[in-house]
């Protein structure tokens, strides 16, 4: 009985994963330099001292069209030498301009605040997300706005993780498949997520759905502005493999940094459709067949098992390549235990409470 459950869910599990590696793959048209629109790289910021530098730097760097980007560095009341830092960077450079959060929108809290804040300040058509413990590539604005063409409202991008040593590098190459399984879906248009820190949308669809302060509060600001567009039901949203458009974050310094971000995940896709319940319950069954397996048979879970991690290769490594970061297909073992053990976890986390801790601050 055990053997057909597990092969029901391998099935499953692979059927979901070729579906969602073909949406991926999915290419788009896109503007030409002279048709691009005016555009503000929106970062907030709270005590970030030890990534700010990087991330500004990264940000100096970015070809757009004269006069057509402005970057707004939001510090939301940071405690450290954030603020200082971005003072010092950005007095000589005009494309930059710093806000401080003093006042809470419509009751918004941390990060969702901040964002609400630097938006009615934005000026450009296409607003543009990214944090501050990230480095963005040079073309990275230029390649996200190309792809809003007329009925495009929100781009969504690939963001991959430095990655020297297992722990980080398993992290990585998590990020890399679940903005995999992300793009899949919602170039179905059955999007089930989003990433924050390399996301794009009109300023326009976000004022239809009445900004972040006409939206539940959600710890995953993200997840929530992803949905309320696409349930205006008149735009495209997408989500293109493109190199150009990368992004790369700081990887979590430790397991228990690691959990809570997990955890902040985890709580704010409690809110997904029943389409997110059945991919992540496929994904959770098919990971407890793993885990349970030996115990039932053995000859049989060996070969089920490889079949399980070659899914895992196949769907993965292509877009390692695409995005040029094929190198780390050399965390593969650590990220398959990983992966393993947090997608049985988290419900079980998730169970015990709903509290998370981020930034300093209690959600």
């Amino acid at each position: 009985m055990f053997e057909i459950i597990f092969l029901i869910a391998i099935a499953g599990y692979f059927i979901q994963s070729f579906l969602f590696a073909i949406g991926a793959g999915k290419k788009y048209a896109k503007l030409s330099q002279d048709e691009l629109p005016t555009a503000s790289v929106i970062v907030a910021a709270r005590n970030e001292e030890q990534n700010i530098l990087n991330c500004l730097t990264s940000l100096n760097e970015l070809i757009y069209p004269e006069g057509k980007l402005e970057i707004i560095i939001v510090d939301d009341r940071s405690t450290d030498d954030t603020g200082r830092i971005i003072d010092e960077f950005i007095q000589d450079k005009k494309r930059f301009k710093k806000i401080v959060t003093q006042n809470e929108i419509a009751g918004l809290k941390g990060k969702t605040n901040a964002l609400a804040n630097a938006i009615k300040a934005a000026e450009g058509e296409i607003i543009l997300t990214t944090d501050a413990d990230c480095c963005v590539a040079s073309t990275w604005a230029f390649t996200m706005a190309s792809y809003f063409t007329k009925e495009v409202a929100m781009v969504n991008g690939f963001t991959d993780q430095r990655a020297v040593n297992n722990f980080e590098g398993m992290q990585s190459l998590d990020f890399i498949y679940l903005l995999t399984v992300a793009a899949g879906t919602t170039n179905f248009d059955k999007p089930l997520s989003c990433i924050g820190n390399n996301m794009a949308y009109r300023k326009s669809a976000y004022l239809e759905v009445g900004g972040y302060e006409n939206l539940p509060f959600s710890v995953t600001e993200d997840f929530n502005l992803l949905f309320a567009i696409h349930q205006l039901h008149k735009y495209k949203i997408i989500a293109p493999l493109d190199r150009d458009a990368l992004v790369t974050s700081e990887p979590c310094k430790s397991i228990k940094e690691l959990s809570r971000q997990k955890k902040r995940w985890g709580v704010g896709g409690l809110k997904s459709p029943l389409r997110g319940y059945l991919v992540m319950g496929n994904g959770f069954l098919a990971h407890l067949c793993i885990i349970l397996s030996p115990f039932f048979f053995s000859l049989q879970a060996g070969y089920l098992i490889f079949t399980k991690l070659l899914l895992d290769v196949l769907f993965i490594y292509p877009v390692l390549k695409k995005l040029g970061i094929k190198k780390n297909i050399k965390y593969f073992a650590a990220f398959e235990i990983y992966f393993i053990i947090y997608v049985i976890a988290l419900p079980v986390s998730l169970a015990l409470g709903k509290k998370v801790i981020w930034k300093g601050r209690e959600y």
